[in-house]
């Protein structure tokens, strides 16, 4: 089908960007790997030379292309991490640091955290439902942008029960050492269960600006929520990641 009779209403550069996306990050495209030629791109897409030129500069914006001028655009040494929930959930071995940190630096990576806020809040109407909280009751938050190797990777944004939470470190304003899995296990509330939802979502504002996307792509969103004894919900989290760097492997029995 021409380009110009699709039903694709996107700006014809974004919709070659997406293709060749798709392609990086499947692996069809290797790293190291030169992109096809400026003049195989036109044929291949029925484009101008200033339209391939626009979509290759998404790519390098979004750190899945590199190439200079007068030089070919190849793939990016591959970017896109995979990250296995299961390895953050449980407290950390013994005079441990929070897990995030740990399993940054088994990838070879440095993890940082910066804690943003920490506040007793009205939570958002789908986190106090999640909590099993009455209406009006208030939530402990804690407002977390995680980074490795110094670039911004996750927000988080996690709500405890007041009741539980309160006159704890969870609402003090600094880190808590081994993460908040080890100090709920501490408090007589050790994670039991796990649940989560995953969606695509397009960034908020503060997203955006926080991971410092490139684009309009869209974010990786887990709600999760996290159970102990007796069914008791303890803890629920937003977190939002890049979508075109990251990925999420879950493994079942």
């Amino acid at each position: 089908m021409p380009a110009n009779d699709s039903p694709d209403v996107r700006p014809l550069h974004q919709r070659i960007a997406a293709d060749l996306r798709d392609e990086i990050m499947s692996g069809e495209l290797e790293p190291g790997a030169s992109l096809p030629s400026t003049a195989r791109l036109k044929e291949r897409f029925q484009a101008s030379n200033a339209t391939i030129q626009k979509a290759l500069q998404l790519l390098k914006a979004e750190q899945l292309a590199v190439g200079r001028p007068g030089a070919a655009v190849t793939v990016r040494e591959h970017r896109q991490q995979t990250m296995r929930p299961a390895d953050f959930g449980q407290p950390a071995e013994a005079a441990k640091p929070y897990r995030w940190l740990t399993e940054a630096a088994k990838r070879g990576r440095k993890g940082s955290i910066k804690l943003l806020a920490v506040g007793e809040v009205s939570p958002p109407r789908e986190i106090a439902k999640l909590l099993d909280l009455p209406d009006g009751e208030t939530a402990v938050m804690r407002h977390q942008l995680l980074s490795l190797d110094g670039e911004p990777a996750e927000l988080v944004t996690s709500y405890y029960p007041s009741d539980l939470a309160r006159g704890t470190a969870l609402a003090e304003e600094r880190k808590i050492r081994g993460g908040t899995p080890t100090l709920l296990a501490e408090l007589g509330y050790p994670p039991k269960e796990t649940v989560d939802r995953v969606s695509a979502r397009v960034p908020t504002q503060e997203q955006w600006e926080a991971l410092q996307l490139p684009s309009e792509l869209p974010v990786i969103r887990t709600l999760r929520v996290v159970y102990s004894h007796n069914e008791r919900p303890i803890e629920a989290t937003v977190m939002a990641k890049a979508g075109h760097l990251y990925e999420l492997q879950y493994e079942f029995d």
